[in-house]
């Protein structure tokens, strides 16, 4: 069966507590070359049959309606993964 993923990250303008954590974590082990982590969520959409355009639609719809929060999220991606 194929999949629909959406992955959803924070506004670029608001602040992401988790990711400023992990990025400190990331200097107190040593690790370097990595200036910024930000993270997001990702949705998996497991489709019945073939994805035709108007189910890659409605995957764009729910993710913009319900699995984002406009107000302070941004959808970044929906793509089919087989």
């Amino acid at each position: 069966m194929p999949t629909i993923v959406v992955d959803v990250m924070p506004k670029a303008e608001l602040l992401d507590p988790q990711g400023k954590a992990v990025s400190g974590a990331l200097t107190r082990l040593g690790i370097e070359g990595f200036s910024a982590v930000r993270i997001g969520k990702r949705f998996e959409l497991t489709v019945e049959g073939a994805v035709t355009d108007d189910t890659l639609a409605t995957a764009r719809r729910i993710a913009d309606e319900i699995l984002s929060n406009s107000v302070i999220e941004d959808v970044v991606g929906v793509e089919v993964v087989e």
